[in-house]
């Protein structure tokens, strides 16, 4: 199903890969902030690169984490969105699926995690195991997920596999809660 654009916020970058069927064009922006107000623009960018608009598109694929937590919420946000509105499928990947893409399994892939940490899942000849944290000095022997550019690319090509049979709608993929703390005080009351 073609053509498919998928794209990424997880980590420091906007990432964009379009899938042409017999070619994928991939667009890599590497930003530590602002994700929300460039996705869209740069979405498209991409496509226009192309001499695609958002009606050619057959199906959109995201990338679902594990990652940073704000970033993770843009993307899948947007992806439901432009889903809903376009009226094509949403597909979510998540970064373990995309690393180990052509990769003989089992295999257990990292992902970078905060504090000198990695995030890790087997993937199994049947599925995949739950995803754990582990401090990256007890990680073992780890398939290392690729930069953005590859990433986005297999999230694409996983995308585009999984376009054709009906797909649940793509959601974050949290291994562990935020960092933020619920707040201390109680809610206030409400006066009706």
């Amino acid at each position: 199903m073609t053509p498919l654009l998928a794209f990424d916020t997880s980590a420091a970058h906007c990432a964009a890969a379009l899938h042409l069927g017999d070619r994928v064009v991939a667009r890599v922006e590497p930003m530590a902030k602002g994700q929300a107000e460039r996705l869209m623009g740069f979405l498209e960018e991409v496509l226009a690169a192309e001499g695609l608009g958002w009606s050619d598109l057959a199906a959109l694929g995201v990338g679902c984490g594990p990652g940073n937590f704000t970033g993770l919420r843009i993307g899948v946000s947007a992806a439901r969105g432009l889903a809903l509105g376009l009226g094509i499928p949403a597909i979510g990947v998540s970064g373990f699926e995309a690393a180990g893409l052509g990769h003989p399994r089992p295999v257990t892939v990292a992902l970078p995690a905060p504090r000198d940490h990695l995030w890790l899942q087997r993937l199994t000849e049947n599925g995949a195991e739950a995803p754990t944290l582990a401090p990256a000095a007890q990680a073992g022997e780890v398939l290392h997920a690729p930069e953005a550019d590859p990433l986005v690319r297999a999230i694409a090509e996983i995308a585009c596999g999984r376009a054709a049979t009906p797909q649940p709608r793509p959601a974050p993929l949290y291994v562990r809660p935020a960092d933020a703390a619920p707040p201390r005080d109680p809610a206030p009351v409400l006066i009706g």
